[in-house]
């Protein structure tokens, strides 16, 4: 385990974490709430041995809401017992190895312990969903959940013991929580920073080992884009693993350019249902037009079924749009609080979070979320949908569809673009989207994004375009004809 130049081996590993047990007793549950450190790992390592329990924190919550999540959890739970790891107590390095600290944890009296996994229906961790909500939902996972996640992830990703992986992002967050975790169950070596930086990851690319990375879409464009334009060597990636958001056609090419030794997997999932579907491209396959601006987030992952389900619960025809349903042992055991109509909803033996998609021939297309869905004319349009198209446009560096209110139609549809070069006009963009778009859910109108929409929380807002759109914002003007 390696964050940014410090480290732990596996003994070290085992040996640190269990000296944190009596921090909590069996079935109690910790809090963890910090940036990127050893201290996190050996924390997580042992808040989760026996029936122990963990909540984990992003680190820059704003404290309003991480109160709110520790009240809600207290009322629940009762309260916790934090495994603290003292912070001026430190190890010194074994004999000839370098100089560097170590974070363990003192204690008046430390206690043996030993490391051990609890019953597989037995609650391990409150994870917590990532929409814009002021407090945000508490998803329970039991650890037979996450057994049957990584013996299929495993299997698909190929992850194998002589793998070095590198997760730049938060370890708090779902990706890179799973990422580590995985890595543990796998023996493989896991790495991360103690904050995202691009030299820091193209170095580790170029001369540190690293043969598998772990991230979402926009850390790896900037990677890849800077990446190609310095001329770091990449040629030891073997393995880029991409979840949060689907790949744009931009960051895709990119990165086959950068790393063209690289399988590229991508997954979808939702925290409630963990992994649903996932593809590989592999260094062989072309980057067709049609699989640029394809919905397609491939086929249901290893251990899980999936299917389209109407309003009611019962299966769509092939082809035909509904809420995307899984039946797996990977599922949830559902929300602590926080239960809502759009949230994990079951139908029998079949779970869903209501996103919108289709499966043809065996292959899952994701739509977005049904409260994206666009009612223009009497037609439901799925905003993500054309997004893709239109970002597989030449020129265009990334794409954003939105729904403007009219008073005959309802909402009128609406794009706006941030473009590579000051000669991209809507007439282009209308061409180049003919063969890819029923003619019926073309925007009408293209606008130039010179800023992109952002919550307070970093999430891409179309309520927050079309009100730009609306009033004339300057930071959203008409692209010429």
């Amino acid at each position: 385990m390696r964050v940014g130049r410090e480290s732990l081996s596996w003994e070290e590993l085992l040996q640190d974490a269990a000296t944190l047990l009596d921090g909590v007793p069996d079935g109690g549950y910790s809090v963890i709430q910090e940036q990127n450190t050893l201290a996190f790992i050996l924390r997580w390592v042992a808040g989760v041995s026996g029936t122990r329990r963990c909540v984990v924190l992003d680190a820059g919550l704003p404290d309003d809401v991480a109160d709110g999540i520790r009240a809600e959890v207290a009322a629940h739970w009762g309260a916790p017992q934090a495994l603290a790891p003292h912070p001026g107590w430190s190890r010194a390095a074994a004999p000839g190895a370098p100089s560097r600290e170590t974070v363990v944890v003192h204690h008046e009296a430390v206690r043996s312990g030993e490391l051990v996994d609890g019953p597989a229906d037995s609650p391990f961790l409150l994870a917590l969903t990532s929409g814009t909500a002021t407090l945000p939902k508490g998803i329970v996972r039991t650890r037979g959940s996450w057994e049957a996640s990584f013996a299929s992830s495993t299997e698909f990703f190929g992850l194998t013991r002589d793998e070095v992986t590198l997760a730049p992002g938060p370890m708090s967050s779902g990706l890179g929580l799973y990422a580590l975790s995985e890595c543990l169950y796998a023996g493989a070596e896991f790495r991360t920073l103690a904050s995202f930086d691009v030299d820091a990851v193209h170095d580790a690319v170029e001369h540190d080992g690293v043969t598998r990375l772990v991230l979402v879409p926009s850390m790896l464009r900037v990677l890849a884009e800077r990446g190609i334009l310095a001329g770091v060597d990449a040629s030891s990636l073997r393995s880029i693993v991409v979840a949060g958001a689907k790949l744009d056609p931009r960051t895709l090419e990119a990165a086959r350019r950068w790393a063209p030794a690289a399988r590229i997997h991508e997954y979808y999932g939702a925290q409630e249902l963990s992994f649903v579907s996932g593809s590989c491209l592999s260094p062989q396959d072309p980057l067709t037009d049609h699989l640029l601006a394809s919905t397609s987030v491939g086929r249901p992952f290893p251990g899980v079924e999936v299917a389209i389900l109407d309003a009611d619960g019962v299966p769509v025809p092939d082809g035909h749009t509904g809420s995307i349903a899984v039946r797996s042992a990977m599922v949830s055991e559902g929300y602590l609080w926080g239960t809502d109509e759009q949230g994990l909803t079951r139908f029998g033996e079949w779970s869903t979070v209501h996103d919108q998609g289709f499966l043809r021939e065996g292959i899952l297309h994701f739509l977005g979320r049904a409260s994206d869905m666009i009612e223009s004319g009497g037609l439901v349009i799925h905003p993500q949908e054309i997004e893709r198209a239109v970002g597989a446009l030449p020129g265009v560096e990334f794409a954003l569809v939105t729904g403007v209110d009219d008073p005959l139609r309802g909402e009128r549809l609406v794009a706006a673009v941030r473009t590579g070069h000051r000669g991209l006009g809507e007439g282009q963009l209308r061409i180049g989207l003919a063969d890819l778009v029923d003619p019926r859910m073309l925007p009408e109108a293209f606008h130039e994004l010179r800023e992109i929409p952002l919550t307070s929380r970093g999430k891409v807002s179309r309520a927050m375009l079309s009100e730009w759109i609306l009033n004339g914002d300057p930071r959203v003007p008409r692209l010429p004809a």
